[in-house]
């Protein structure tokens, strides 16, 4: 670190003018305060809001690292529109601490999704990567009875001692902080601190419990394998739905193709006629055609109003595709795209190939609708 570094008072982040996403973002009109503070402290301090920062994956390691040798209950939150790719817990880490697993987003899956059902889909498929959730909730970070709702089973299941909050960017834990934060507000601005966690200086967000003890907000981090980990800000934001998806149903013969804007591609190789499922947000609204006839409509139209987003003029900015090819064995089953969408194939025995960008991993479940 150079002597002319400039940190911030708050956090303790090395702050920068040139990348508003990035942590220890400051606009530079904020250098000539006597006291400099990032964008995230700032909005903390004035606004008691808190910005999600992306993590780097070393950093976040260390921070699962840190938080392991704790004592303390794991709360993650998971986007219900993108489980896969909001998912941060390996089987390794964390094995120690309770964990409470929150669904959030309930209000983007269509009303008709029986809750209880969906819960038992979320443990269920928790306890196949390795975890058995001490509870699983659902619900929508902007309604402020879910929140108190989870506040509540977080003070049941704590037993008195610290908590961590940890969600990817995205998935709405700053919304979910922010509501919490309301609850404490007041003429002391000391209920709020900001402490740097070993091995880095990125900061976790302190809000003191009744009890002396600490629910701590943890910096959000990009999944590398999710559809939006590189792209830029103008394609990640179409791929936000903000109200409930309406499923889009094709029915397709062998040897026909769906299109997800410009993004993601879908070949029914072989198979009996089947039925196809899609939950994408609105901006990517399925374009069918034939497979024989899918190379060239791609290469002519990609990035126009056809198969847009990504709103974009050339091929070589589209991240390149990999193709990633799938017999379905079970009757309603789900082909995830992480970050974008998936399709429920209604029967088995259809064989089918995917194209995303090279990063992205396609995801086979039970339907999860």
């Amino acid at each position: 670190m150079s002597e002319n570094t400039i940190i911030c008072s708050g956090c303790g982040v090395p702050v920068q003018t040139s990348e508003p996403s990035q942590m220890g973002y400051a606009p530079p009109a904020a250098l000539d305060r006597d006291v400099i503070v990032c964008r995230r402290c700032f909005r903390l301090k004035h606004y008691n809001e808190i910005p999600d920062v992306p993590l780097q994956a070393d950093d976040f390691h260390r921070m699962l690292k840190t938080i392991g040798q704790t004592d303390a209950l794991l709360v993650m939150l998971v986007d219900l529109f993108d489980v896969e790719g909001s998912w941060l817990l390996e089987r390794s880490a964390l094995r120690n601490n309770p964990l409470l697993l929150v669904g959030n987003k309930r209000d983007l899956l269509p009303q008709s999704v029986n809750e209880r059902k969906l819960k038992t889909w979320l443990k269920k498929d928790a306890l196949q990567r390795g975890w058995a959730p001490a509870d699983v909730l659902l619900m929508n970070a902007f309604k402020g009875e879910d929140v108190m709702e989870v506040a509540a089973s977080v003070d049941e299941l704590r037993h008195g001692k610290d908590v961590y909050i940890i969600g990817s960017t995205n998935v709405g834990k700053s919304t979910f902080i922010n509501q919490i934060i309301k609850q404490f507000e007041g003429d002391d601005e000391q209920l709020i601190t900001t402490s740097t966690f070993p091995g880095t200086t990125l900061a976790f967000i302190d809000l003191p419990l009744d009890d002396g003890r600490k629910l701590f907000d943890t910096p959000g981090v990009i999944n590398p394998k999710q559809m939006l980990a590189r792209l830029p800000q103008r394609e990640m934001a179409a791929l936000q739905p903000k109200k409930e998806i309406k499923p889009i149903v094709h029915q397709l013969q062998s040897e026909q193709t769906l299109f997800f804007g410009g993004l993601a591609r879908m070949d029914f190789v072989k198979g009996e006629a089947n039925h196809f499922v899609c939950y994408f947000p609105p901006d990517f609204k399925p374009h069918r055609t034939k497979l024989s006839a899918a190379d060239a409509l791609y290469e002519k139209h990609a990035g126009e109003d056809l198969l847009s987003p990504p709103g974009k003029k050339s091929l070589a900015e589209i991240p390149p595709f990999k193709r990633q090819s799938f017999y379905i064995q079970q009757d309603k089953t789900d082909v995830v795209i992480p970050g974008l969408g998936w399709v429920t194939v209604g029967n088995a025995g259809a064989y089918i190939d995917v194209y995303v960008p090279e990063h992205v991993e396609v995801i086979i479940r039970e339907a999860i609708i």
